[in-house]
């Protein structure tokens, strides 16, 4: 009887698995890095809102703490987007003519929210709680990025498991003292502008007993 195939046939084979094997590898990989990418993740995408609230302006302009508007941070796991009243606080006073806020005078006349484009959205699986972090030091600067400097809001981290996890296993390399949390602009620098962040927050780790579980269930829940 013929045969059927080459002995050429057998090398054709070979070469087709390890091509097959390398394919499937590369695109496991892609898919498992899609999230880290900022066309995916939406880090540094500023979103166009409704009303143009520039951060830097309030912030770094007029010098308004976080809490002015996120009232709730520090007893609450959530940090609350601030109401009409909080912003007519002030825009009663001065731009009360600006067509730029009038969507806010609007919401404030017929007592209809407006709706804000949500920039750090975890996914409905994952708990979060503002308070706790505030209180063992980790500054707002921490996650949110330099918001002080930010015309409009962007996401200055992914906000991925992986990148909560390295704080959660080295919380000495991102605490700080509790009374600069709400400081956009605090470094871990000594007098001759040397970093002590190792120092420092090794200190603060024991002083405020900060000891974050990786286990699954602290954040799923």
């Amino acid at each position: 009887m013929a045969q059927l195939f080459s002995r050429s046939s057998n090398a054709f084979a070979r070469t087709s698995i390890v091509l097959v094997l390398i394919l499937v590898g590369t695109a496991i990989t892609i898919l498992l890095n899609t999230n880290r990418l900022k066309y995916t993740s939406d880090v540094e995408v500023a979103k166009q809102q409704p009303v143009p609230f520039s951060h830097k302006h309030h912030v770094t302009g007029i010098g308004l703490d976080c809490r002015y508007c996120h009232t709730s941070v520090e007893e609450s796991s959530f940090a609350n987007i601030p109401p009409v009243e909080t912003c007519m606080t002030c825009h009663s006073q001065i731009w009360t003519e600006s067509p730029l806020l009038e969507p806010i005078r609007e919401s404030y006349r017929t007592d209809k929210p407006i709706e804000w484009v949500r920039i750090h959205d975890l996914p409905d699986f994952v708990y979060f709680d503002h308070s706790i972090h505030l209180s063992k030091g980790v500054g707002c600067q921490t996650c949110h990025g330099q918001v002080d400097q930010m015309p409009l809001m962007w996401k200055a981290n992914t906000l991925n498991m992986e990148w909560c996890i390295e704080c959660h296993r080295a919380p000495e390399k991102f605490v700080r003292p509790k009374e600069e949390v709400f400081n956009m602009t605090w470094q871990a620098v000594d007098d001759q502008g040397h970093n002590i962040q190792a120092v420092l927050g090794a200190r603060l780790v024991k002083e405020y007993k900060i000891n974050p579980s990786t286990d699954c269930s602290t954040c799923h829940r």
